[in-house]
């Protein structure tokens, strides 16, 4: 192969893999029950009131089997949502418990981690599938998953505290660096002092504004949590659909458009 005239030099612009996690009940599946000709891959049976396309799923090949139908079969969609990755990753443990007849992915291969190693294949084999629904079908990806607070060892600062995907950690990597956009959802806090019994004094949080307070996506990583993007958007944005897709589509200097299904 001649690797020089295969050489590129215009844009390819492919739907965004967007992974959005955060805490219980901020709002992550309604925010992608938003999106442009939804199809849920519905884990958890968490969509509430939004009522859109779902397919109820229970075990891993069923995923791998609902994943495969929407590459092959003609249909409009344009986008698929797993909701969520941290259930799958339960599904995916327990069909390798299935596999080396164990009760706990502890146990996997003789233990030491390793079920969370082999854990990875299974990964990959979803990847791929919606890596072929965003080039085959250019179906837009949307991964939720429920966040944690997890130890961060900064080589360049002291030790701290971070929210970050629940998931085991050689997934969240895997997962995080095949997203386009890693965007932690949460409530806008702020931190006041009050005096109880006996003058003693404490700090709590309380969210800002009304009904739970001023819902957010954060956009870039920091100190607090997991984040990226590669859509330039800001540091923060309104945990809304409308407020995302215009960072997402509407880029200076592109033709980005949100995405349309394509039958076969």
């Amino acid at each position: 192969m001649d690797f020089l005239k295969a050489v590129v030099t215009t844009m390819v612009l492919l739907a965004p893999r967007l992974f959005i996690y955060g805490r219980e009940g901020v709002g992550k599946t309604s925010l992608a029950a938003c999106a442009p000709g939804v199809m849920f891959c519905d884990l958890e049976r968490g969509l509430g009131r939004n009522v859109c396309p779902h397919i109820p799923l229970n075990s891993y090949p069923e995923t791998i089997a609902a994943l495969k139908a929407l590459v092959q079969e003609p249909h409009d969609y344009q986008t698929v949502v797993i909701d969520s990755a941290d259930w799958l990753e339960r599904l995916i443990w327990d069909e390798l418990c299935k596999a080396y007849g164990v009760s706990s992915i502890e146990k996997v291969d003789g233990g030491y981690g390793k079920g969370y190693v082999h854990a990875l294949t299974y990964w990959r084999e979803v990847i791929d599938l919606l890596t072929k629904l965003r080039t085959e079908r250019n179906m837009m990806v949307i991964m939720l998953a429920h966040a944690k607070v997890e130890r961060f060892e900064d080589p360049e600062a002291p030790a701290y505290d971070r929210y970050s995907p629940r998931l085991n950690k050689h997934a969240s990597a895997l997962v995080c660096e095949w997203s386009d956009a890693v965007l932690f959802a949460t409530s806008r806090m702020v931190t006041c002092t009050e005096t109880g019994a006996f003058n003693r004094t404490r700090t709590k949080a309380q969210p800002v504004g009304k009904d739970g307070g001023e819902r957010i996506l954060r956009c870039i990583g920091g100190p607090s949590c997991i984040a990226k993007n590669r859509y330039d958007l800001p540091a923060e944005i309104p945990l809304d659909w409308d407020a995302l897709a215009a960072g997402l589509f509407q880029q200076p200097n592109t033709n980005i458009s949100q995405p349309q299904a394509q039958g076969v």
